[in-house]
């Protein structure tokens, strides 16, 4: 039986937290990103192997994460104990993403968040989406060898529902019912999650990062805003 590697998109620590724009090193938790920041990410990446590249943190695996928002309602997903990892049993998320794949190559981050919205969620709606940070935990191993991309997805008309009901339930809460559970059980939130719960209003304001030029172009790839129909 063949086996078949997967391949993941990094970009190399050193190029994604330069001295030059980060003096004190890797933040922690979530951060407003800057163009020129998000603009390394799409030209200083590159497809390896995923198995090694889970345990070089010289690399950064980059993880579209997008939070779905309708008004003041933040989509929260909590694990069953039908399926996954028994440590995850239970847990709560408000982050929908995964790995870049090369099927992804077009754009590394939207198509990357449009392909893992739709493998998560059902939108009859289509959603709108605009990244707005990054986000780092350097504390556990597997935050050392990952990065998250932040956006704001926000459907479209219609309900949205989790597609793998038997691992995973899901709901819109209201921001004010999300910040109690968070304050009152942040143990029980996936650690990414909490992180962005810290500063949920922060991430909420956030405008739009424009999105980096190809060279010698004068449009920007791709459109700031990816609308998704499936």
């Amino acid at each position: 039986m063949i086996q078949r590697t997967e391949n993941v998109y990094v970009v190399p620590r050193e190029d994604l937290f330069s001295r030059d724009r980060f003096s004190d090193g890797a933040p922690h938790g979530f951060f407003p990103l800057d163009g020129e920041t998000l603009e390394c990410i799409y030209a200083r990446g590159r497809f390896v192997p995923r198995d090694p590249a889970e345990h070089d943190p010289t690399l950064k695996q980059i993880i579209p994460y997008a939070l779905v928002v309708r008004g003041d309602r933040i989509f929260s997903f909590q694990r069953t104990d039908k399926g996954g990892e028994r440590r995850l049993y239970g847990l709560r998320s408000v982050g929908v993403g995964g790995h870049v794949n090369p099927v992804d190559a077009a754009d590394v981050v939207l198509d990357a968040l449009s392909r893992e919205m739709n493998e998560e969620l059902h939108l009859p709606g289509g959603f709108r989406a605009r990244i707005v940070g990054l986000l780092n935990d350097d504390t556990t191993s597997v935050g050392r060898v990952h990065v998250g991309v932040v956006a704001l997805a926000e459907p479209g008309s219609g309900p949205v529902n989790v597609r793998e009901e038997d691992t995973m339930t899901g709901s819109f809460v209201a921001r004010d019912e999300l910040l109690g559970l968070h304050a009152n059980e942040r143990d029980r939130f996936e650690s990414w999650s909490a992180l962005l719960i810290d500063r949920l209003d922060e991430v909420l304001a956030c405008p739009p990062i424009p999105l980096p030029r190809r060279p010698g172009s004068s449009s920007p790839i791709p459109k700031p805003t990816r609308t998704s129909t499936t």
